[in-house]
């Protein structure tokens, strides 16, 4: 299961994000979102569960729970929508 997490410590890892996660089962990725420009955190996630029991064993025990000083919110991903694409070119 695809676990969005958001709320995240603009310093938290990759690594310590799969860690916290680990503790309720299998973790198989753990992906900070970061801005293609600056490199930095956008402040979300996400963590790929294989084992949908653990999954909602982790969403459940982690939503609202502070994580390096921040609350997070957790639960499952919904999938991404496709984009509008009426912005300005760049070319």
């Amino acid at each position: 299961m695809n676990i969005y997490v958001g709320n995240l410590n603009f310093r938290t890892t990759e690594a310590t994000l799969r860690e916290h996660f680990a503790a309720y089962g299998d973790v198989a990725s753990a992906r900070v979102i970061t801005d293609r420009e600056t490199n930095r955190s956008r402040g979300f996630g996400f963590v790929e569960m294989p084992n949908d029991d653990e999954a909602r064993a982790a969403i459940a025990a982690l939503d609202g729970v502070e994580f390096e000083g921040r609350p997070l919110n957790v639960n499952e991903a919904r999938p991404r929508e496709p984009r509008d694409n009426r912005g300005p070119r760049r070319y």
